[in-house]
């Protein structure tokens, strides 16, 4: 009988829901509640939190049953490559204003390479929640 009570009070591995895709997730998808399911199973690197996933881009491929895991989801894009974009240096009280195109496409926070239509030299931005992109340093010329 004493070993059923200690049985009882050994810990046992603990289950966390992890988040899988409940059917193929393309890449360039915002993902939505519908997407994605919670199972009973430990993952290491799934995602636990819906609200955490909800509104933000598949990176990759995400094929139904598989865990969503951190690395494959980011900031839905807010620019597209090659789209015209609005360029802002800011620099020890002096702000510079200017048109530029986008070499790459990312989503509110990602640094991308945009080349000023003024000048034509690439430099390398964070793109804001706006769309617009905010010089942080100088790119080649």
């Amino acid at each position: 009988m004493r070993w059923v009570f200690a049985l009882l009070i050994v810990p046992g591995p603990a289950w966390a829901d992890s988040l899988v895709a409940t059917h193929t997730i393309r890449a360039q998808s915002v993902i939505g509640p519908d997407d994605l399911i919670a199972v009973e199973a430990d993952i290491p690197g799934a995602l636990t939190d819906p609200a955490e996933l909800i509104g933000l881009e598949a990176k990759v491929t995400i094929y139904a049953g598989r865990p969503i895991l951190a690395k494959d989801i980011g900031a839905a894009t807010v620019i597209e490559r090659n789209q015209t974009v609005s360029l802002v240096y800011r620099s020890a009280g002096l702000s510079i204003l200017t048109e530029g195109r986008a070499l790459s496409r990312g989503g509110a926070g990602d640094v991308i390479k945009v080349m000023n239509l003024s000048s034509r030299m690439t430099v390398s931005g964070t793109i804001g929640a706006d769309g617009t992109v905010y010089v942080t340093t100088s790119g080649e010329g």
